[in-house]
């Protein structure tokens, strides 16, 4: 007597080319949001000193 047909899911193995292609996404998505957060990062201390040259602010160290 048989017994009843069960699919079983083939295993297959690592697809290379799909893995190096949303590596690379990922990769350059994180990369991009880096270099948006460094490019923020330098205008903001570049406008700090264009205003310090300026004299419109002041870095005044308070005394003890």
């Amino acid at each position: 007597m048989a017994g009843p047909r069960i699919a079983h899911a083939t295993l297959k193995g690592p697809n290379v080319v799909k893995e190096i292609i949303i590596g690379t996404v990922l990769g350059l998505a994180a990369s991009t949001v880096w270099k948006m957060n460094q490019w923020n990062e330098k205008k903001k201390v570049r406008t700090f000193y264009d205003f310090l040259e300026k004299g419109e602010i002041g870095v005044v160290v308070e005394e003890e």
